[in-house]
Order: structure tokens, then C-alpha cells, then sequence
């Protein structure tokens, strides 16, 4: 790659902060350049975002799927970027950015004919990139707004003041168990992959017990284990006790 990206540092701020409890993205970056796999994954993980980064086209078709958005630069070793582009849309919706030192309009057609739902090209500020991801996330994927109180016949989880009850009694929980137990009741339809769950809660630091000592700690703290369902090989799902 003949042109390394770089990222300038920023002071937080509520304005680029973007980290809540509902606006964690599973970002794959996938760039040949170390230099750039490296300050695109710093300045995402800054702003709360659960980073996987890849260097080739083969890693990027086998990790695509359990990414929120990918950021795609089209110049790889083993495989031109808009067949990698082309291949992601064929079986799959998941929001892409194409980047590349290339920035030509015939570039970006060709771009976002393949696939892509934006086109970045080299250099570029990371807070525009910022903003482009924001931008392509409204558009692919609509999020309605943080629930404050998820209640489910006596149990209640209040975001705001982060505590537990259970028919009108406080549950002491920590704050990964409040993260845990928040995050499966807000989709009690919905069966969340334990690599999320862990990715989302824990982001770099955990290992595969530590989602299962969580949930165990937590139907011990709610007396029962109806409260989180297992789906054995895939993940948890929120079920309320009846």
C-alpha cells in the first residue's frame, strides 16, 4: 500500500464520544498496511468500538459475518478489494466502507457498484470517518433510542440509576453483571452470540469462562435459572421465570 493513513488524536468530548449502551459497533477493519490496521483500531477502541482487524481477503470473507460494519481497503495482497466487496454484498448487508488511495470518480462508481455504502479515499481525518460511519449505520440500520427501564413481570433493570430489582427488592449486582443483565433483557426475543456478548461487555479482555461465571452468578443473584436461557453452541437469550 503506497499510502499509510494516519489518525490524529482527538480530546474526548461529548460531541466524539459515541460509546452508550447502544451504539457499540463490532467493527472489522481489514487493511493490508500494519500502520493502518494499528491507528484505525486505537482511534475506534477511544470511542468504545469492539475492534477485529485483518490483513487479507480471506481473512476479511471468513470474520465479515460477525462484524456491525466493515472498513474495506481495496488494495489487498491476495485478492483485488471490489471482489472482496462483491462477494460480502452477494450473501450478506452488513454496512462497508470502502477506502483506498484512489479517489477518482471512476474509483468511487466502481466502489459502490460492487457493493460499498461509502467511499473514503486517502488521506482522510478520522473524525470524518467518524461521521461516514454514523452516517452509513442511520441508513443500514435504524436504532430506536436507549430503553431506560426494561421491566419483565417482577424484574427491573433501571439504565439510568443501574440497579436490579426483583419483586421490589434491590439485587446487588456488579457492573458487568448489570452490563450483562441489561444487555439480554433489552432483546428478550433474541438469542445473543456469547462472542458478542463478550466482545460488547468485555471488549479485549476476557476468556471464554467469563461470560459463563457472569450468567451463573446472576441466576444465583435472581433465584433461577429460567432468567437466562443457554443455547447450546450459539449463546444466551433473556427468558423471563415464570
Amino acid at each position: 500500500m503506497s499510502q499509510q493513513t494516519r489518525v490524529t488524536p482527538e480530546l474526548e468530548t461529548p460531541f466524539t464520544r459515541t460509546r452508550n449502551s447502544s451504539t457499540i459497533w463490532r467493527v472489522l477493519v481489514v487493511a493490508n498496511n500494519p500502520g493502518d490496521r494499528e491507528s484505525l483500531a486505537q482511534g475506534l477502541k477511544r470511542h468504545g468500538h469492539s475492534v477485529n482487524t485483518v490483513a487479507t481477503a480471506r481473512e476479511a470473507l471468513r470474520d465479515y459475518p460477525d462484524a456491525d460494519i466493515v472498513l474495506l481497503d481495496l488494495e489487498l495482497p491476495d485478492l483485488d478489494g471490489l471482489e472482496v466487496c462483491r462477494a460480502i454484498r452477494a450473501s450478506s448487508e452488513v454496512p462497508m466502507i470502502a477506502v483506498t488511495a484512489s479517489g477518482t470518480e471512476l474509483d468511487r462508481v466502481l466502489g459502490l457498484q460492487a457493493g460499498a455504502d461509502d467511499y473514503l479515499a486517502k488521506p482522510y481525518g478520522f473524525r470524518e470517518l467518524m461521521a461516514r460511519m454514523c452516517a452509513v449505520m442511520r441508513r443500514s440500520r435504524p436504532q430506536t433510542a436507549a430503553i431506560a427501564v426494561v421491566s419483565h413481570g417482577p424484574l427491573r433493570i433501571d439504565a439510568n440509576a443501574r440497579q436490579v430489582s426483583l419483586h421490589g427488592q434491590v439485587v446487588e449486582v456488579t457492573r458487568k453483571e448489570f452490563d450483562l443483565l441489561y444487555l439480554l433483557a433489552s432483546h428478550p426475543d433474541t438469542v445473543i452470540p456469547r462472542r458478542r456478548i463478550m466482545q460488547q461487555i468485555w471488549g479485549d479482555s476476557w476468556s471464554r469462562r467469563t461470560v459463563d461465571t457472569h450468567v451463573s452468578s446472576l441466576r444465583n443473584k435472581l433465584g433461577g435459572r429460567d432468567w437466562i436461557v443457554t443455547i447450546r453452541g450459539v449463546g444466551f437469550r433473556f427468558g423471563p421465570a415464570r
